[in-house]
């Protein structure tokens, strides 16, 4: 795979690619030892030997990240408005230009998915692949097995939509109840909605498994970190079937 050398040390965080040129006019860049000065030139990070300074330049076209994400953040790139999860990337991850795989509302935490792969996040949000999500969450009022079995045939949302089939586990039941909710779909404020649905109110929503990809639970809300090599194998394969 060849890319040109001042796109793949701007990916690598070594500045704008205004900053990249003055650095490779400088002669601090050499491709397999040799002094590489122009911003054209095009190399294969997979045969070449890319050095700034003489450290080793090593190459990832991609980068795949997990997030516990906090409840007042937007699932998006940018904002003029509100500080989005990107915002709060380290600028190593950052010079990727990583975006959320799906949504999350902004009041709603838990596991995201950050990465600069177009291909994986469009399979991972294809209603095709009936990947699951599932929530936790905190009910204003009694969850009931009616209403299990309601959402297990899918329930009718206030525009009219019909709901694919949910599998809707009762955790707690009372005045208050708790709930974990998995759905395929991913719908605008889809599990509020179906709640509505049954006349009962979300009052706190978690994401907290995508599949059997759990959030990790050493993740503070705000924290983040690389996916496994078993985390991402299993979406490989996941998305593949």
């Amino acid at each position: 795979m060849d890319v040109r050398i001042d796109k793949l040390l701007a990916n690598m965080g070594y500045g704008t690619r205004k900053e990249v040129k003055a650095l490779l006019k400088s002669g601090n860049v050499r491709v397999n030892g040799d002094p590489e000065r122009s911003p054209k030139t095009h190399v294969d990070p997979d045969e070449d030997s890319v050095t700034v300074m003489g450290d080793e330049v090593e190459y990832r076209e991609f980068i795949y990240l997990m997030m516990n994400k906090p409840g007042d953040l937007i699932s998006a790139t940018e904002d003029a408005h509100d500080t989005t999860v990107i915002d709060i990337l380290q600028p190593e991850d950052h010079v990727f230009n990583p975006f959320p795989v799906g949504r999350l509302d902004k009041d709603t935490e838990g596991l995201l998915l950050i990465t600069n792969d177009g291909q994986l996040a469009h399979k991972l949000t294809s209603p095709k692949k009936n990947i699951g999500k599932t929530y936790y969450a905190v009910i204003d009022g009694e969850v009931t097995e009616e209403d299990v079995t309601a959402f297990s045939k899918g329930v009718t949302l206030d525009d009219g939509y019909e709901t694919k089939q949910g599998e809707l586990v009762i955790l707690e039941s009372g005045a208050e109840s708790e709930i974990e909710l998995t759905i395929t779909e991913g719908k605008f404020h889809q599990v509020k909605r179906m709640f509505e649905a049954v006349g009962k109110k979300v009052t706190y929503l978690k994401r907290i498994r995508m599949g059997t990809l759990e959030l990790d639970s050493d993740l503070e809300l705000g924290e983040y970190r690389e996916l496994t090599d078993e985390e991402l194998d299993y979406l490989f394969s996941s998305t593949d079937m």
